[in-house]
């Protein structure tokens, strides 16, 4: 479903990401986890098109995606929810949910979006930057969805949220893959969370994966000690 190979990117002078290759099946929920600075949100806005590709390519189905610009990706089934959610603070929930939807949908919502996210619907109203952290948070994974990606994005979706709303998040994560068939790549530092959700695990270090392994085999010491400062 979604393929990167040798993959290469960075800022100015400086490579950041180095030489990177890994495949995610159809449905797969897979969790790319380390410390701040060693290059996750580096490979998300990579994948996103934000930052250009240095080297290596990125595919999805079959189709080339490395050089598209990010509205091409997005057309092309790729979603993103960036570290620190980033929704449109003056604008309502319904506002911010209509910016991600087609023009086919003539503004309507789909049902099925309220239903995963509830209090989004009670909230529809209201001006996003008078929502909660994790309110946020599920309204920037619904404006995601409502561009019907094949595959998710998710930069530190934890990041500043209370744990009961955390689990509310996973358990919403995972209806969400069963629902729409979707292929999520999720970057975390909270291994809880990810063993909640995640069928596979890569730990990035310094740009380039030190470790991987699936949930059933996973070693959450080992884990851990790369996540510890």
């Amino acid at each position: 479903m979604f393929n990167v190979t040798n993959l290469a990117s960075g800022y100015g002078q400086s490579e950041v990401i180095h030489d990177l290759n890994f495949a995610v099946g159809k449905q797969e929920i897979v969790a790319v986890m380390g410390r701040n600075g060693m290059g996750k949100t580096t490979l998300f806005k990579t994948l996103m098109g934000i930052l250009p590709t240095r080297g290596g390519s990125v595919t999805i189905e079959g189709t080339e995606i490395t050089h598209m610009e990010s509205h091409d990706r997005v057309a092309s089934g790729i979603a993103y929810v960036p570290q620190g959610r980033m929704i449109f603070p003056s604008m309502t929930v319904l506002e911010n949910i209509q910016t991600g939807l087609p023009a086919s949908a003539n503004g309507k919502v789909p049902d099925e979006l309220y239903a995963l996210f509830p209090v989004l619907f009670d909230m529809r109203g209201r001006r996003g930057g008078n929502l909660s952290g994790g309110q946020q948070q599920q309204l920037a994974i619904a404006r995601a969805l409502a561009t019907n990606p094949k595959v998710l994005l998710l930069d530190e979706p934890t990041e500043g949220i209370q744990p009961s709303i955390i689990k509310d998040i996973a358990k919403s994560l995972k209806e969400i893959r069963k629902i729409r068939e979707l292929t999520i790549i999720v970057s975390e530092q909270v291994l809880s969370f990810t063993m909640e959700i995640a069928d596979r695990f890569f730990v990035i270090d310094k740009g380039r994966f030190a470790y991987e392994n699936t949930r059933a085999n996973v070693d959450e010491a080992t884990i851990s000690r790369y996540l510890s400062v």
